[in-house]
């Protein structure tokens, strides 16, 4: 059997990194962790208790009555994000939730307190994590690192087909706001910037299909497994 690794995946909004974290855990028999989930649960908490994010305190104690986890969907055989025992795996797509992640994911204790959960689960290895910091922060010693990226008009396009099945009413100038700003706040914060790690394989996913992405990240596996 094949030694098992780690395999970080970071990238800009809506490059297709979950959907091709989950297709490479599919193929691998890996677990998946979406790092985004966690900081959209922990936002999702934030708004419904009305935490003042700017309030060191009140951010503490939040933290403290959060519980996150990863369940497995035995029918999609994908983990899915619980809050404190609540599955919350769809209403953290969310625009509202959206709107404030990037926020939220730049409060230092709130990265602190999800890197030491994201790093736990990475102990035995098999595990695919995407993000924006796990090549650089959460595993700078995986064994394969890939940085995601495409053009901005067409992770707009990406990210506007996949909100506009749920919400009809949403623009696509709302969506490019909000991609824009989260690109702004992801890249510019202070803890834990958005950058690709040095040794990170670059994949641009502008003009390739999920699968074609997909079989592209197969072969650089392959290659590291080969070689470890």
């Amino acid at each position: 059997m094949a030694k098992k690794i780690i395999i970080a995946i970071d990238g800009w909004s809506s490059c297709g990194k979950s959907t091709l974290a989950k297709e490479l855990a599919k193929e691998l028999g890996y677990l998946y962790v979406d790092s985004g989930a966690m900081y959209r649960a922990i936002t999702l908490y934030f708004l419904r208790n009305h935490v003042d994010w700017t309030d060191k305190h009140e951010v503490k104690n939040a933290l403290d009555a959060i519980s996150l986890e990863f369940i497995l969907n035995e029918k999609s055989q994908l983990g899915e994000m619980h809050l404190n025992g609540e599955n919350v795996e769809y209403v953290i797509r969310d625009l509202v939730v959206a709107e404030k992640v990037s926020d939220v994911a730049a409060i230092k204790e709130v990265r602190k307190f999800a890197v030491n959960q994201q790093q736990q689960m990475g102990k035995k290895k098999g595990v695919i994590m995407d993000g924006r910091d796990i090549g650089t922060v959460v595993f700078p010693k995986a064994e394969l690192k890939i940085f995601l990226t495409a053009d901005n008009a067409v992770r707009v396009e990406r990210r506007f087909k996949e909100l506009f099945e749920k919400n009809p009413n949403v623009t696509i100038e709302e969506v490019k706001s909000n991609l824009e700003m989260r690109d702004y706040i992801d890249s510019h914060r202070e803890e834990s910037p958005l950058r690709q790690a040095d040794d990170a394989i670059l994949l641009d996913n502008t003009n390739l299909t999920a699968d074609e992405t997909t079989q592209k990240a197969l072969k650089l596996v392959k290659k590291v497994m080969s070689s470890n």
